[in-house]
């Protein structure tokens, strides 16, 4: 919206509270960042045995999203490499971050379905998409 925000006030020294209206932005778009339609693919990408193929398939998959989905994951997944460069600090690892950021990222369009095994997909397509963000970007 037009609102402006002071960043330097006092309460958003809580990085919790930073990071917590990140993930509700993402999780209270109308579709995730990864589009519905583009759902199973990701999922059917990662469970590839081939790490060439799946590889190759997950950044081709990246870059048939929508210039507007593709360009703010591009943007989100060069800060949460920057932040996974701080693990030591912050204890965010590859794995943490996509634990927190998977299942709001990439989900069904419907919840029907083994919710625990999307998750555990939902959480190795994130953690793909960082470990090999320069080739994907």
């Amino acid at each position: 919206a037009d609102e402006h925000l002071d960043l330097d006030d006092g309460r958003w020294e809580d990085i919790h509270v930073v990071t917590g209206a990140l993930k509700l932005f993402f999780r209270e778009l109308p579709e995730p960042l990864v589009p519905f339609g583009h759902f199973d693919k990701f999922i059917s990408a990662i469970k590839m045995p081939d790490p060439v193929r799946r590889g190759r398939c997950v950044r081709d998959l990246v870059l048939s999203l929508p210039p507007a989905h593709h360009d703010t994951m591009q943007v989100l997944f060069r800060h949460l490499c920057r932040v996974i460069e701080y693990k030591e600090e912050n204890r965010m690892s590859v794995q943490s971050v996509a634990i927190v950021f998977g299942p709001t990222l990439l989900r069904p369009a419907s919840e029907e379905g083994n919710m625990a095994m999307h998750m555990v997909f939902q959480n190795q397509v994130v953690e793909h998409i960082l470990h090999q963000y320069s080739y994907i970007f």
